[in-house]
């Protein structure tokens, strides 16, 4: 795997559109990430221009993550601020993203490591996520050490008569000892 982060790119029309693109292609191959497939570019393209607002002028980070062997973009999580002084020492995770050609190789694990040991350089306290449930994606957040804190029953509603529970999961980045997920190397 070979894989290079880039925390707060410039936020270019380009990436804008590469963004869009990875959104578009997660959601269309069942990806949890906002809509359910099938789903267009210019559907996503708001929503996108949206949370990119919150990168460009606001409080919110981005990492991104390019696969090497072809320089594209493989993955994405947004850093959420609450924009609330008494929940500055966390971040929420939002539109954790691999893209379909990349799933499998372990970019997700990566992208989720790297976004902890960012948000352990900046001295947060810990990540919060949300998830669908019903896809299994407690295992695959669990693995990587995130504990379930929360769970609202058809919180999500899929379509008429397919409502899934909205799952908060919780990242402690207070806890001393070997971090479950962490890289070799990391402080």
């Amino acid at each position: 795997m070979d894989l290079t982060f880039v925390l707060d790119p410039e936020v270019t029309p380009e990436l804008q559109e590469q963004l869009v693109e990875l959104w578009t292609d997660v959601s269309n191959a069942g990806g949890a990430v906002g809509f359910v497939a099938p789903v267009t570019a210019e559907r996503v393209r708001p929503v996108a221009q949206r949370q990119l607002a919150g990168v460009a002028d606001g409080p919110d980070r981005l990492l991104t993550a390019w696969d090497a062997a072809s320089g594209r973009l493989a993955g994405v999580v947004f850093f959420e601020s609450q924009r609330f002084d008494l929940m500055e020492h966390w971040r929420l995770l939002k539109r954790v993203m691999v893209h379909p050609d990349f799933q499998g190789r372990g970019y997700g694990a990566a992208l989720l490591a790297e976004a902890e040991s960012t948000a352990r350089d900046w001295g947060l306290a810990g990540l919060k996520l949300t998830l669908r449930g019903g896809l299994g994606l407690e295992r695959f957040y669990g693995r990587s050490g995130y504990t379930e804190v929360g769970r609202v029953p058809g919180g999500i509603r899929v379509a008429d008569g397919d409502d899934r529970d909205d799952v908060s999961m919780w990242l402690d980045l207070r806890e001393t000892g070997p971090v479950p997920g962490q890289r070799p190397g990391r402080a």
